[in-house]
């Protein structure tokens, strides 16, 4: 079975016109000022996830409290970044917790500048590294 996830995308425009209680010129409006941007099929109709509804409930809300299109905009965006940067912090200790599991007892990695740098049995960490990981025997 297929496995479905918020950013799987459902929904067609009246539905999710339907689900966010707004009318669907409303969603074409935004989909052309960029906020909220569905992904297309190959016949070029709108297909909506779950988290395109939320987003588009999360823009009413603002917009009933004031907040004009352009800052409601940033706030998306800064949104986004904010998910997006929060799901690389998991992928990286996922990473962590991988390496510490298969290499109990060794130099982890070190971080530097330049990002993350493994480092194999022996090895220093380069002049620029500023946090080294070890694992206590």
């Amino acid at each position: 079975m297929e496995q479905f996830d918020e950013n799987t995308p459902l929904f067609v425009i009246s539905v999710a016109a339907e689900l966010a209680v707004m009318h669907p010129q409303t969603l074409r409006q935004y989909d052309r000022m960029g906020l909220v941007t569905p992904s297309r099929t190959s016949g070029s109709s709108r297909r909506y996830t779950m988290r395109n509804v939320a987003q588009l409930r999360e823009i009413a809300r603002l917009s009933a409290e004031g907040v004009s299109l352009e800052g409601i905009r940033r706030i998306l965006e800064l949104e986004n970044q904010n998910a997006e940067l929060s799901k690389r912090v998991r992928d990286l200790e996922q990473a962590l917790a991988n390496e510490m599991m298969n290499r109990p007892g060794n130099r982890v990695f070190a971080a530097g500048e330049q990002g993350v740098e493994s480092l194999s049995r022996g090895q220093r960490p380069s002049k620029h590294t500023q946090v080294v990981l070890w694992r206590a025997k």
